[in-house]
């Protein structure tokens, strides 16, 4: 396979078929060397040598109602996570900070646990947080608080609100595999209604639950209808205490190198981020995500596990001959 004359058919078509993508994540190790440059290639076309970074709060913990196989904030597992009600937006704000003069961060997220924000006393506390990001930082605003109608996330916007992440997870053909308590199609309504109300949408799912190579493309084009500007790929942590954890079975570091670059073929022109997992996933291979096509990650700590310094990360950066993007 020519790598390379793919890469220039995905610049120019915008994408790939979904057969040629299926050839592409089922790269040998052998090959998958080829395949991470010819990413690379579509990566500096549109993208340039440009890194953005991203941060996260969990600025509500624990208790979810939901089901999600895979996480440990759920009722529904037996795990030793911190729970804890929403946060007050001076301590979100001064995270927020923390984030842009410490690690770099362009782009900061609201993240709470729960099907969606509950009461209108948790949107005015969240809205006064945006405002102060707003206001005392020069970083994109997001929030990662399940699902919402349009309504909610309007008055949101009036407070700072530029991007609504919200993963579909997982391909629709494995939804009920991860959860059962809400649809899919839930999800699908939520970053539609985001759209709706002029925000930006990220989007993106947690990978090695053990769906097959088929469904990881399937998700990439179910993704690529919605237009996400920004698309995560997590990889499993197994948290103990969780169904994921039961089932778990490692993935390889070039495996999970392969489904970053398939992902840039698909998706040429978004961002497309290695977040959560990416330490324990790729270990030593982590600077490669980058030459796989990855042009964002996330900085400081994930929901319930710690990340790596994020002193490594921006050293990392440098190193590869990588920029920080201007705030974006």
């Amino acid at each position: 396979m020519n790598y390379l004359q793919l890469s220039q058919e995905s610049i120019k078509n915008n994408g790939i078929s979904q057969a040629i993508a299926l050839k592409l994540i089922q790269t040998s190790d052998k090959n998958t060397f080829e395949l991470l440059a010819a990413a690379n290639k579509i990566r500096q076309h549109f993208k340039g040598n440009k890194i953005n970074l991203c941060a996260i709060v969990n600025a509500k913990s624990g208790k979810c109602s939901e089901n999600c196989s895979f996480c440990a904030q759920s009722a529904h597992h037996k795990t030793d996570v911190e729970s804890y009600p929403l946060m007050e937006p001076q301590k979100i704000i001064k995270r927020a900070q923390t984030a842009e003069e410490k690690m770099g961060a362009t782009c900061f997220s609201i993240v709470t646990s729960g099907k969606t924000v509950k009461t209108k006393e948790e949107t005015q506390r969240i809205g006064e947080a945006l405002n102060g990001i707003t206001n005392e930082t020069n970083m994109n605003r997001c929030v990662s608080t399940g699902t919402l109608n349009k309504e909610t996330i309007l008055e949101l916007k009036k407070k700072g609100l530029k991007r609504l992440h919200h993963n579909l997870e997982t391909a629709e053909s494995y939804f009920a595999n991860v959860c059962t308590t809400h649809t899919y199609q839930e999800r699908i309504e939520t970053l539609k209604a985001a759209k709706e109300a002029g925000i930006e949408i990220c989007s993106g799912g947690i990978f090695n639950l053990g769906e097959s190579l088929e469904q990881r493309v399937e998700l990439a084009y179910a993704l690529k209808e919605l237009d996400p500007v920004s698309i995560p790929i997590n990889i499993l942590n197994p948290i103990e205490g969780t169904p994921a954890h039961i089932n778990y079975k490692p993935i390889s570091p070039l495996a999970v190198l392969r489904l970053i670059a398939t992902y840039r073929f698909i998706l040429p022109d978004k961002d497309i981020g290695l977040f959560g997992g990416r330490e324990f996933a790729l270990r030593e291979l982590q600077p490669l995500m980058f030459i796989a096509g990855a042009n964002v990650t996330l900085v400081g700590d994930y929901l319930t596990v710690k990340g790596q310094e994020a002193s490594k990360d921006l050293q990392m950066i440098k190193d590869l001959g990588l920029e920080i993007n201007a705030i974006h």
